[in-house]
Order: C-alpha cells, then structure tokens, then sequence
C-alpha cells in the first residue's frame, strides 16, 4: 500500500525535524571554524534553544485528540506530549551538567551536544510510535547516540567498561524485542500497535505465535527499563558514565521507555494471558526488592541510585500492569506519567550533587565523602535532603504522591497486594536514603564541592529542589490534568 506524505504529517513531526536540524548547528559552525571550537557556552546555548523548541511544538500539535502521522505509524496524544516534554526537560537539564563536568567538556562539546539532541529526536520518535517497526527506529537512534557519549569520556577504564557492556547488552535487549516484532507480525500480518489493539487479548488467548511475540517484546522492553533479572548492566553502566549521562539515562531514557511500554501493555494482552500476568506482578515485586534491598550495601553513591532507579522501576511496573487490566486505563496510566515527572525532577538533582563534587574525570564520590557538606554548603545539603526524602516518599515532597497514584491505582483494580509489597519496599528504601542525610549532618568531614565554575549546575539543583517542593503542593490540579489529557 502506497503511505502518501501530507502537510499534515510534516506538520505533527516538526518537533522531530526542528530537533534534527538545530543538531546540525554546532557541529557545522565547528567544521566551518576549521574544527576548532566554539564557545562551550554558546553550544549550550544552541542545544537548549533545539530542546525548548521542540517542547513547545510538542505542546501545541500534541493532545487528548490523538492525531496520528504517516499511515498511524506515530500518534500524538497526551502520552506522547507529557513523556516527550519530560524527556526533553530531562535532556536540557542532563545538557547543562555535560558543559561543567571535567568528563565531557572539552574540544569535543559540539559532538556532545550533537549527540544530545540525536538522543533527544530517538526519544520523540519512539514515545510517539504506534508501530513495532516505529518504536524499534526510535530505540536505536536514542541508544546509539548514548554509546558514542559513553565511549567518549575522558575518563579512560571505567566509561569504556560501560560504553560496551551498554552496547552489547542493548544490542541484545533490542535483537530480542526485533525477535517478539517478527513474531507478532507472523501471527496478525502487522507491526502496528492500532491495527491489532482491538484483537490482542484474544490472540493471545487463540494464537501461541502471538503469545510469544508479545512476549519477547515485553522482555525486551524489560532490559530497557532495568527490571529484574534483566537489570545487570545499570549498577556497572551508571556507575562507568559520566554523571550527565548517568543522569540523561535514568530519567529521559526511562521515561521514553517506560511510554513505548505502557503503549504496548495497553493492548490488553495481560487480560488474555494469566500467566503473563502472573510474571510481572512477580517481577514488579521482585525488582522493588532486589533494588532497595541492594542499594542498601552499596558505598558508591551512583551505584546506590543506581539500585534505587531499579527499585523504582519495579514501583513504574506496578502502574505499567494497572493500566493493563483497567477498563478505564487513564487512571494508570496517569499514575505512570505523574511518577515520570517526579522522578525526573528527584534524580536530576541527586546526579547533579554527585556532579558538583566531582573534581576530575577520575573522581569517585562515596556516601562517606558527604561528611560535612551540610557545614561548607548548607544550601546545596538541603537541596539533596530533598531530593533523597522524595525519592523515598516522603510527605510532603512530589515523590510520596506519585507513590500514592500508583498503589492507589494498583488497589482500585483489585492488585492489593502489589500495592502492599510497594509499600514494605518503600519503607527498605527510607535506610540507605538516609543515611546520606546522616553523613551530611551528624559527621564532621573535608565535603566541597569541586573546585572549578558550577553556577549553571547550581541552578539546575536550586531549580529541582524547588520543583519538588511545589509539585508536592499543586500534586491534585497537575494528576488531574495529566488524566485528562488521556481520556
């Protein structure tokens, strides 16, 4: 069948184009300059004027209407706008810690801020997609950028470590999603998630084919995301990347993720399948577990987030399965997105604090290293108790309310129990998020930060901090929004 372009679909895919072509900026004035630099600012500059944008295009051709573009293989509905403009924001805010770590900036910033809005355009095109095919485009165009800026740290041994686990392990998450898209188009003669979103859970009951497919894909989807057993390389790859990009993968790329998987889940395929059903649940409950219960031991202060994004991928999953198997699947769904924005705000800032402490491209920062830090720099120690109590959930910071949508959502569809083992894991999780607040203020210690100009990081923190807080307050008006947006 012959797709023919219309303006309209040029019209809905212009955040991805103006995306695309403001990334030519900076590596082109570079060659025009005979590869000399440019200003590490005036890039910045460039980068973040590609993101806002494209935010703002997204805002305004994206909504509850759900208009789609070039043969329904992308839709444009709330799903796509809340996700998208947290990834960007995520991706701004990851940009800005890149133009003052030691690890990356340097004679290559054009290529990293290049490789920023490469990663960023991946993102809008997969939390759009509505087709296998679609959403297979937008992961490798998000995660080949990601392995370039890994491998491209000045740090010498750990980042190259990362940058090939990642692509190894993402090589083999996506050939396994390609894997469950082959089967699924042999079972229904489509890649399109629209095509067959009416017929999923009784083909998953009728066709075993199906059945496979689908969940290969959800495996695959899994690895993205870091749920347990397939959550290996995220402890080694956060810890092995520069901090931004430590920072950049646990909030944009999860977001974009979780949003092609909540797409997928939506199908209502867990309503024809029990024992698909039956193992996420248990995988949700095991990921919250592992994930807390690890980062209890851990000493590295990005090793700890990093179990911590793993136990809170397990809290997302919970939202992920509500919104599988309620008839009125806003409500999850909602509860999903709402987590994202929290989440996104809460782990920018607790990277952006591990970042301003870092000297050099070599500097590891242990929770011990924090002594002290609340009596050098009392603002910047208050900023990441914020941070680390929203993470936790506690009241009245925006993290406990997006805890509060999700089991609630969980316990409305009858998944008390989910709910119940979120909430013991939340409570595991309170110990090690305290017990950097405990260095910080009941331990006299040498903490500062690092010696070089961090006044944008700075911003971003005070910023986060901020947010957090006001989020918490408003929390009502903006979950209601966001569930209409998706009704």
């Amino acid at each position: 069948m012959k797709a023919n372009i219309t303006l309209n679909d040029l019209i809905l895919v212009s955040p991805m184009i103006a995306l695309f072509l403001v990334s030519l900026v900076p590596i082109t004035l570079k060659v025009l300059r005979g590869n000399r630099e440019q200003n590490p600012l005036t890039t910045l500059i460039q980068g973040l004027i590609g993101l806002v944008i494209a935010a703002v295009l997204l805002g305004i051709f994206s909504g509850s209407a759900g208009a789609t573009a070039f043969n329904h293989s992308l839709v444009f509905d709330g799903i796509t706008q809340w996700m998208g403009i947290i990834a960007l924001g995520a991706a701004a805010g990851s940009m800005v810690l890149m133009y003052e770590n030691p690890a990356m900036k340097g004679s290559q910033f054009s290529e990293i801020v290049f490789l920023t809005l490469s990663s960023a355009l991946g993102m809008l095109i997969l939390v759009s997609s509505a087709d296998l095919l679609m959403i297979f485009i937008g992961l490798e165009t998000m995660s080949l950028s990601l392995y370039l800026m890994i491998g491209m740290s000045h740090e010498e041994k750990l980042a190259k470590e990362a940058a090939l686990k990642y692509f190894i392990l993402g090589g083999f998450a996506s050939a396994i999603f390609l894997y469950g898209t082959a089967f699924i188009f042999g079972s229904t003669g489509s890649t399109n998630l629209i095509d067959f979103f009416e017929s999923a859970k009784s083909l998953v009951v009728t066709s075993r084919l199906f059945l496979f497919g689908i969940t290969f894909v959800i495996v695959g989807f899994c690895f993205k995301v870091s749920i347990v057993p397939f959550h290996a390389w995220t402890p080694d790859v956060y810890q092995g990347a520069p901090t931004p990009l430590t920072s950049f993968m646990a909030t944009a790329v999860k977001t974009v993720s979780f949003a092609a998987f909540l797409r997928i889940i939506a199908t209502r395929s867990l309503e024809g399948s029990q024992n698909l059903f039956d193992v996420l649940q248990w995988l949700a409950v095991i990921t919250m577990l592992v994930g807390n219960t690890a980062a209890i031991l851990q000493n590295n202060l990005k090793r700890m987030v990093a179990y911590s994004s793993i136990a809170h991928s397990g809290y997302i999953l919970v939202g992920l399965i509500t919104a599988g198997v309620s008839e009125v699947g806003s409500f999850g769904a909602s509860g999903v997105i709402f987590y994202l924005i929290s989440y996104a705000f809460m782990t920018l800032g607790a990277f952006a604090i591990i970042s301003m402490m870092e000297n050099s491209e070599n500097t590891i920062v242990n929770v011990d290293d924090l002594a002290g830090l609340a009596h050098k720099r009392p603002v910047l120690a208050l900023c990441f108790t914020i941070f680390l109590l929203s993470l936790a959930g506690i009241p009245p910071t925006v993290g406990f309310f997006g805890k509060f949508y999700l089991f609630n959502a969980a316990i409305g569809e009858g998944l008390l129990w989910l709910a119940v083992w979120g909430m013991l894991s939340s409570v595991i999780g309170v110990y090690y998020y305290l017990r950097p607040i405990v260095v910080m203020y009941m331990k006299d210690g040498d903490a500062e930060v690092a010696g070089h100009s961090l006044n944008a990081t700075t911003v971003t923190v005070l910023v986060s901090a901020i947010c957090i807080i006001l989020l918490g307050l408003v929390s009502g008006p903006i979950f209601t929004a966001v569930e209409k947006s998706l009704m």
